[in-house]
Formats: structure tokens, sequence, C-alpha cells
């Protein structure tokens, strides 16, 4: 933080800040930094420039763990700082102020581009870019989705390499732990990688293992996973019983029924709920269809399916997740709000710098109408989507 940059006061907005909604205060930002939360009458006020929420919510801006695409885009077609840059941009408009952009199974060449253009993106200061989330291609057949099961493959020791090497962001890897032993998920974990279960057909038992060596979490639960049975309880029953691990949730009304996520967010400990959107490219583009390993994706009525009827991904953005946490779930806003910001901020190891309206935070912010439509996002202190 540069002392001598001018102070900015964020003003005339409800602000919700470690101990909830305030209405009178204003948040100092100098710089790209959160200086001090203040009462509204406060000295230091004279000092700084004013901006004027209008009355509007002000929250931490939205941190989303797995992004496709959007605004036309799919990471997959073009694994580049351009691609980023514009699904970034997408987002953006919805409150995202940080996201891992999240590449599907695909060719390790594929995959070896993702990361070099993630970690290029960050160099270039991309706004909002946290890291990488890679889907695959260490996945279970039984539990493909809309993934191309041609190249699934058993995990290599050149994967291992570019995984572990040192990498400018947060490297989340979604695998299926009956495919990968638990030596390796060790292995990946202690070299930073953030490892997490998904697209799996793992008994109770085997994801126990995983969890033990090192499991971080678990993607879109209930999602192409084995459910909670009597007597098996699966890979969910493993996710609500584990009391340490993240779970990522889609909530859009249409991958998973609201009583099913009410009974993960009462089941998990406070702080282990995360929505996510999946999100495809429909998010903040025109058309709303896209293609995937050479199938055709439609977005109707929010939901993105092949011919077949088989989901493939969301047209979810992290507003709309949030909206449909407080209208479907009947979650206090501060709650919801918190799920998409300080959980997945804590998920990536990020808590001390994203996620919160607090002191030394960096000034990222999505702020809110009434109808929980965001009017501006700001990343780094800077304002975008001005309304």
């Amino acid at each position: 933080m540069n002392q001598h940059e001018p102070l900015l006061a964020l003003v005339n907005g409800r602000v919700l800040s470690d101990d909830g909604l305030h209405a009178d205060r204003a948040v100092l930002v100098q710089g790209s930094r959160i200086v001090a939360l203040v009462d509204a009458g406060d000295a230091r006020l004279a000092d700084a420039r004013a901006h004027d929420l209008h009355g509007h919510l002000l929250l931490p801006g939205f941190i989303d763990v797995q992004v496709n695409g959007g605004g036309g885009l799919l990471f997959n077609d073009a694994p580049t700082v351009e691609t980023i840059r514009g699904i970034a941009a997408a987002h953006r408009r919805f409150g995202t102020t940080g996201f891992l952009p999240t590449l599907i199974t695909d060719t390790a060449e594929a995959m070896h581009a993702a990361l070099a253009a993630v970690d290029e993106a960050i160099e270039q200061g991309v706004p909002g870019v946290l890291g990488i989330h890679l889907e695959g291609p260490f996945l279970a057949p039984a539990r493909k989705g809309i993934h191309n099961v041609d190249l699934f493959r058993l995990p290599e020791v050149d994967d291992l390499i570019a995984l572990g090497a040192r990498h400018r962001g947060a490297v989340m890897l979604t695998l299926a732990p009956e495919r990968v032993a638990p030596e390796i998920i060790r292995q990946l974990g202690q070299a930073g990688v953030i490892v997490v279960a998904g697209h799996t057909a793992a008994d109770y038992d085997t994801v126990r293992r995983a969890l033990d060596a090192g499991l971080r979490g678990f993607t879109h639960l209930y999602n192409a996973m084995t459910p909670l049975g009597s007597r098996e309880p699966g890979v969910v029953g493993a996710a609500l019983d584990d009391p340490h691990s993240w779970c990522g949730l889609i909530v859009d009304g249409h991958h998973v029924h609201p009583a099913s996520l009410r009974v993960a967010i009462a089941a998990k400990a406070r702080g282990k709920c995360v929505l996510v959107t999946d999100a495809m490219p429909p998010v903040g583009a025109d058309r709303p269809d896209y293609k995937i390993n050479g199938q055709t994706i439609v977005a109707r009525d929010g939901i993105c399916q092949n011919e077949a009827g088989t989901l493939a991904g969301s047209a979810l953005d992290m507003a709309g997740a949030v909206r449909n946490a407080v209208q479907l779930l009947g979650l206090p806003l501060e709650e919801a709000s918190r799920m998409a910001s300080a959980y997945p901020a804590a998920w990536l190891g990020l808590e001390r710098s994203h996620g919160r309206i607090a002191p030394g935070q960096r000034a990222d912010f999505a702020v809110l109408d009434d109808a929980l439509v965001v009017r501006q996002s700001w990343i780094g202190g800077v304002p975008y989507g001005v309304d």
C-alpha cells in the first residue's frame, strides 16, 4: 500500500462487515486495499474523496472457484490470456471479482497451455484471476457427465511435475479418488495443489482415505458422484460427514433440489459450503448455445443441456447464486454473501487478503440494489460497470 495515494471513501451504503450489515459506516480505501471502516461522522472522511453508493448494498466481491466460460467464450476452446480476459469481463458484470478459470477434461497439451495462460494472466494483472481449476482428466467414466471419456487417464509423472511446479495463483484439481492413489493425493497437496473430488463413483471408504491423505473438498456436491444411501454413504455421505472439507454448491434450482442443499448446509460446519456457478459461455452473452466435445449445448430457462438432456455446466452467475441462496434456500443475505466471498477465499487459502470488508483486505466489492442485482463491481480499488 502506497501511503501517498489519496484516500477514497465509499459512503452512503449498507456495508456488510464481519459483524453484519451497517448503514452508518463508510469504507476508506487507499490504492488497492481497505484502510478502515469508520462511522459516518468520522473526521478522516474530510480528507478523502467521496464515492456515493446511493444507499446500495456494499458486499465483499464474489469469488467463484469454477468458471468454465462466459461472454460467449469457453476456456477449453482457447486456453489463452485473451480468453481469460473476456471471461473475467463477463463475470465482473455480476459481482465476481475473483475466479478460477476452469479447464474441463482435455489433452495434456491443453492442460499445460491452460496453466501457462493463467500464470501469464496473473503476471499481466488481468483483473480477478486468482488461479486455475482443472476439472479432470483423472475422473471416473461411470460419472463422466459432459466430459469426454476418451480423454480420461491416470496421472503421469509429467502431470505431477506440471501441477506441482510453482504457479502464480491457486491450483485446484478435481479428480476421482478411486482413480488416484492416496499417496499421489498427498504428494499433490504437499506441493500446494488444492485437491478435490468430483465426477467419481467412489465408495465412502475410498473417499475417507483420500480425505486422510489431504483431499480438501468436493466439486459441485451431489452432481456426478455416488449418493448418500442407508448402508452405503457414498461420496455425498463422506462429504457431509467430514468436518474439515469444503463443498461447492450450484444453487441454480436445476442441479440440486433446494431441500438437498439445505441438508448439506445444515450438515456441514459453518463456512464449509461455497457457492459456485460451473458457468458456461452463455453467462454474460447474447447467444444461448455453444459447443463442447462436438456436442451442441443450449441454455433454456437457465438450464444448459445437450440433446440427450445431460447437464453441461450452468448459465448461472454469482449474483444469481446469491439471490437463489436467499430466495430458494431461505438463507440470510449475510450468510449467502459469505458463501460467495469469505468461504471460497478460505478454501483457496486467501482469507488474509480476500473475501471480507475489513482493514488490510483487497478493495474488492460488489454493489447491489435491493433486488440483489449488481450495479457495480470493484477490483483492487478500481470500479467497473458504473451505473
